[in-house]
């Protein structure tokens, strides 16, 4: 189900290698070293809850779509520790690269549509990505960058800390300012459940 990943603040610091290329836009709030601080919000048909996350850049090579970091979950309710941390790998949506259609982890072209539709910025691009999953389109201006992230493993603990990485984020980075937005998306998750 899909979860949003609310409202993380623009970067802490604002260090590391700045890489500009022409698609997607030259971004230096998105670069190696970056981080980003928020809210990660699960609500579902009995609970609603909330913890803060933190996220890294690791990596990140726009030229071939491709970024890398970590996630940091604090005070998470059914985790066994105060901290997981897991490593994620991201696509750049860039229409050379990747296109808005996911193609894999289960996502369909409807799912993919569900999901981007949830960010405001996206709407202008629906009727091209209806057509041709985005491919035609020329992101080099736009303000904003769309990902998706893909946790790979658990950084420091087990699979059986409570926690699934099965499914992945939806991401919209606001170059102006740095925030950044999420939708989670598993196929797995038990219908009512959304991460926000």
């Amino acid at each position: 189900m899909p979860v949003r990943v609310a409202e993380i603040s623009a970067p802490s610091q604002v260090s590391g290698t700045i890489s500009r290329h022409t698609s997607p836009p030259a971004c230096t709030l998105l670069s190696v070293g970056q981080a980003f601080s928020g809210t990660q919000n699960v609500s579902s048909i009995q609970k609603e809850e909330a913890w803060r996350v933190n996220v890294r850049i690791q990596g990140c090579d726009l030229e071939h779509g491709y970024l890398c970091g970590t996630m940091e979950a604090l005070n998470v309710p059914m985790a066994d520790t105060p901290i997981v941390v897991t490593f994620w790998e991201g696509e750049i949506v860039d229409t050379k690269n990747y296109t808005f259609f996911t193609g894999k982890w289960d996502a369909s072209p409807e799912d993919d549509k569900r999901h981007w539709t949830k960010f405001p910025s996206f709407l202008p691009l629906l009727s091209q990505v209806e057509i041709d999953g985005g491919k035609s389109l020329d992101l080099s201006n736009c303000p904003y960058i769309f990902m998706r992230w893909k946790e790979q493993y658990f950084v420091n603990v087990g699979t059986d800390c409570g926690l699934t990485i099965a499914g992945f984020y939806y991401v919209c980075f606001s170059c102006s300012d740095g925030s950044i937005n999420g939708f989670y998306y598993d196929p797995n998750s038990s219908p009512g459940r959304e991460k926000e």
